[in-house]
């Protein structure tokens, strides 16, 4: 079957290698991982098969959210290296026939960036680069009452004003800070050291299209787009109304007035034809992704959602609590994308990235460590859309038991630990700990476990987070060693992808949508006549016990081959029978 040439598109096609470069390979050994360790490693992943890698921020930044918070877009940080080591990195991928996608952060920058430093200093050129707003007043009854406190702020005792609004930071209370220089509040929806641009200011937008431009003419490929959908704020700034939202006002900053205006004019303006570019979009539908992507859209290749990372929250607190999800609401929220974006849009495809815990420990089981982790992959992996991976994830890391609040580096986990204390949410310390060990974006951030060496072979110094301590038995050198390991069971899927145009292009179909454990459905590519041209069938045991598997109508007695399969030899036809533990195949149907 052959896909018309209209229809397919290099980063559709395309496995995604995520790296986070603090954690990854350390050359230097100041235990910080760097450029050069990412070079040292593109044998490794070029022998796994992956064709872009992702590279989390590398640019000159304080480091208050290792790196999201960006002094200058336009020079590399001297913990990662120099710009001669990030373009041998550019020149090693392209040379291998991979391509390179950077992090794009342009909601809000650093407070070290000099557009701030002169916006706080009232600098005319700059002093609406960001927002800046008058507080309102509190009437001295209320302060009197006790129903104001300016400490909330960070504000002096005889304080009697509080922030333009009610919204809240994502990274835990009020999301305004009160400048003293300018006797002005500034919006971050993120920490304090994160003040958010503003975006109706034309020169800013201007100031970005131009950094953009910079760095595809120095060949990058794409971006990688930080939550992008958070630059349009409403005029008049009003208070949040839902108090359902995953944080106060983000029914009124997500997917604001002009954010479909200003991502297309990414495109329009700095964007070249065959970039890929994907978007970090928080509180996105189907039907709001649709307008973002293609070229009937904002221009975006593909974007990504938290539909399902969402399927764990708990009733009260949101992200940080823990909640229960089941298979039943996985593959529903899946299903829901599949279908909704085939043909008008384009998925991508992950169970966890640098702020997510491991997916094995997440959604698979640490017991069934390889059986579950190669199941997730090959749902990814069979799944319309491009899959990405986070390092790591292909030797089944899992998360972090963090024994201390001193072993925990991340800034968003301190400051909603701190806020939920505050607010008596914790009964113990064991309590406290349970939720960070689930919870916290450090899991992911633990060093690359590379062999089984003191430091996982990540540096030769003192790392800047601990090494698992299960890197005895959860390391590459391992894995690479063992034929049946996960790494393996990787690369033979990234090899099924690339060799097979129906796991890329076809369409998705759910069978036994009501089954509690089971997920099965088909991908279907059609020839320009609309019939059958290739078809496959993926079947998985979602659980750590064994289930009857009765194959439905239209697939019972139907393979030709089985693909892969997680378990070894199996049967090639499609019949009852019980399927093991976290069992995975994927057969060739008729």
């Amino acid at each position: 079957m052959t896909v018309p040439d209209h229809e397919r598109a290099w980063w559709k096609e395309s496995v995604v290698y995520q790296i986070y470069p603090r954690s990854f390979n350390d050359t230097d050994g100041d235990g910080v991982g760097d450029i050069p360790g990412v070079v040292e490693k593109l044998d490794y992943l070029d022998d796994l098969g992956v064709d872009v890698v992702w590279l989390c921020p590398v640019y000159e930044s304080p480091n208050v959210d290792n790196g999201y918070d960006v002094a200058d877009y336009r020079a590399i940080l001297d913990t990662f290296g120099t710009m001669a080591d990030w373009e041998t990195l550019l020149a090693g991928l392209h040379s291998r026939g991979m391509k390179l996608i950077m992090d794009l952060v342009v909601n809000h920058t650093s407070d070290e960036h000099e557009w701030f430093v002169d916006s706080r200093a009232g600098d005319p050129e700059y002093e609406d680069f960001y927002v800046w707003r008058d507080g309102e007043a509190v009437p001295e009854s209320e302060y009197e009452a006790g129903l104001y406190d300016p400490a909330e702020y960070g504000l002096p005792r005889d304080a009697r004003e509080r922030p333009p609004n009610d919204w809240e930071s994502f990274f835990g209370g009020p999301a305004w800070t009160w400048d003293e220089g300018r006797e002005e509040w500034y919006l971050h929806l993120f920490d304090e050291r994160q003040p958010d641009l503003n975006w109706e200011n034309a020169d800013v937008r201007e100031e970005v299209f131009e950094m953009m431009e910079w760095w595809f003419d120095k060949g990058i490929d794409g971006f990688r787009m930080d939550v992008i959908n958070l630059i349009s704020k409403p005029e008049g700034l009003p208070d949040g109304e839902d108090d359902e939202a995953i944080v106060r006002g983000a029914d009124k900053f997500v997917n604001g007035p002009r954010v479909h205006e200003y991502v297309r004019a990414i495109h329009d303006e700095a964007v070249p034809d065959d970039a890929m570019t994907v978007g970090e979009m928080v509180e996105m539908s189907v039907d709001e992704a649709k307008r973002f992507l293609g070229d009937d859209g904002d221009g975006m290749s593909m974007a990504f959602n938290f539909d399902h990372m969402r399927l764990d929250f708990g009733p009260d607190g949101g992200r940080w609590s823990k909640g229960e999800w089941s298979v039943r609401e996985l593959k529903e929220t899946i299903t829901r994308w599949q279908g909704g974006l085939d043909g008008e849009g384009w998925n991508s495809l992950y169970l966890n990235n640098h702020d997510e815990p491991r997916m094995v420990s997440r959604f698979g089981s640490e017991a069934y460590r390889r059986e579950s982790a190669t199941l997730l992959a090959t749902l990814l992996y069979t799944l319309q859309g491009t899959p990405y991976i986070y390092q790591g994830e292909e030797i089944g890391m899992t998360n972090y038991p963090f024994e201390s609040l001193e072993e925990v580096r991340d800034v968003d986990t301190l400051r909603n630990v701190e806020e939920l204390e505050r607010k008596g949410r914790f009964t113990s310390d064991d309590d406290l700990l349970d939720l960070v060990r689930y919870r916290s974006r450090d899991n992911a951030r633990t060093p690359m476990q590379w062999s089984a060496g003191p430091t996982a072979g990540f540096t030769d110094g003192e790392p800047w987070l601990p090494v698992n301590p299960n890197k005895s038995e959860v390391n590459v050198e391992s894995a690479r060693a063992d034929a049946s390991s996960i790494w393996h069971y990787y690369r033979d899927l990234i090899d099924l992808r690339h060799d097979e145009d129906v796991l890329v292009y076809g369409t998705y179909d759910l069978l036994l949508p009501e089954h509690d454990r089971l997920w099965v459905y088909t991908r279907t590519l059609r020839d320009a006549e609309g019939c059958v041209a290739e078809r496959t069938l993926t079947v998985l045991n979602f659980g750590s016990e064994a289930v009857e598997f009765e194959p439905p109508t239209g697939v019972a007695g139907e393979a030709d081959e089985v693909l892969i399969a997680n378990y070894g030899e199996v049967n090639t036809t499609v019949e009852a029978e019980t399927l093991r533990p976290w069992e995975a195949r994927v057969y060739r149907l008729r």
